[in-house]
C-alpha cells in the first residue's frame, strides 16, 4: 500500500519517512543538526517547491518533524515558548495543505522526553492530538492518526524502522530519541 510519506511519534522517538513514486531521488542529509530531505545527485532538476525541506529540527527540549516547509515555524514558534499544540496547530493551519495536484496534506510531529503531539492538516480537516504511545499518520490512505506498533528504542533503529516498514515506495528517513540528556538524530538513506 502506497501512504505516502509519514510521521511515527510517541513520547521519546519520532521517526519521518519519504515515500515517493514522483520523486524518488532524494535523500536525507545532516546539516549541523538540523535534518534536511533534499534531491541526489542523480535527480533530474525541479523546480517543484515540496522537494527540498527541513524535516527534523531541534526545538526547545526536542523535535519537530514533518514533510515539509511547516517544520521550520513550528519549530520557531516552540523555540519562542508555544506549547507544542499550538505550534503545531497555528502552523499547519496557516500553511494549509500542499497545492500540488493532490492537495497533498502536511503530517507533523513535535516529541520531547515525555511528551508527543502529532498533526495533520488536509483539505477537510486539522488534527491536533496528544499521543502517549507510538502513533502514525500519512499524507495518504492513513491520513488520520492511530496506534501504530514501532520498536525502536534508539534514533538509528528509528530510521532503519521507517525506512524498513512494508509501506511502497521508500526513499529516505530520519528519526530522533530525545531523553533527559538530550538528542540523538539518524538518518537512513537506503544505500547501505
Amino acid at each position: 500500500m502506497y501512504i505516502g510519506r509519514f510521521v511515527v511519534v510517541g513520547p521519546g522517538l519520532g521517526a519521518y519517512r519519504v515515500s515517493s513514486r514522483s520523486f524518488p531521488n532524494r535523500q536525507v542529509v545532516d546539516r549541523d543538526g538540523t535534518l534536511t530531505v533534499g534531491p541526489t545527485d542523480a535527480a533530474e532538476e525541479t523546480d517543484n517547491p515540496y522537494v527540498s525541506y527541513n524535516c527534523l529540527r531541534e526545538a526547545g527540549s526536542g523535535v519537530v518533524l514533518g514533510n515539509g516547509s511547516h517544520v521550520d515555524p513550528i519549530a520557531e514558534k516552540v523555540d519562542m515558548g508555544y506549547p507544542a499544540r499550538d505550534a503545531l496547530a497555528l502552523s499547519l493551519l496557516s500553511l494549509d495543505f500542499e497545492k500540488d495536484d493532490y492537495d497533498t496534506p502536511r503530517v507533523a510531529g513535535v516529541v520531547t522526553a515525555d511528551t508527543a503531539f502529532v498533526g495533520i492538516v488536509r483539505r477537510d480537516a486539522l488534527l491536533v492530538e496528544e499521543v502517549d504511545e507510538p502513533t502514525l499518520v500519512a499524507t495518504y490512505e492513513e491520513d488520520t492518526p492511530r496506534a501504530f506498533d514501532f520498536a525502536a528504542e534508539s534514533a538509528e533503529a528509528a530510521a532503519e524502522e521507517a525506512y524498513a516498514l512494508s509501506f511502497e515506495h521508500a526513499v529516505c528517513a530520519a528519526a530522533a530519541r530525545v531523553t533527559e540528556a538530550g538528542v540523538e538524530t539518524a538518518v537512513e538513506n537506503g544505500d547501505g
